[in-house]
């Protein structure tokens, strides 16, 4: 039963409770992932082991479906760059 008013935007957005003005909701930057990590290792024989997983497509498979969605992603975020809109600025 908390009304909340929402002030500011993107991560300076906070949620005030509107009887008593006070912060309910904030972002906290401590809790952002870094969007370029140095090294990532994946291990799946855990979940071998533990629940019997096996995957369902080769690794070849895998970067062609992860390099297949960049390419639309960066298509469509062409497109809107081209009619005007912004887009997220990435470095990858």
């Amino acid at each position: 039963d908390i009304e909340i008013r929402w002030q500011g935007k993107g991560v300076h957005e906070k949620g005030y409770d509107k009887d008593t003005g006070k912060i309910i909701v904030a972002v906290d930057r401590n809790y952002f992932r870094p969007t370029e990590v140095e090294t990532l290792i994946g291990d799946a024989s855990k979940a071998r082991e533990t629940l019997g997983w096996a995957p369902e497509i080769s690794f070849k498979e895998l970067v062609a479906e992860m390099v297949a969605q960049d390419l639309d992603q960066a298509q469509k975020e062409q497109l809107c760059q081209k009619h005007g809109f912004e887009t997220l600025k990435r470095n990858e």
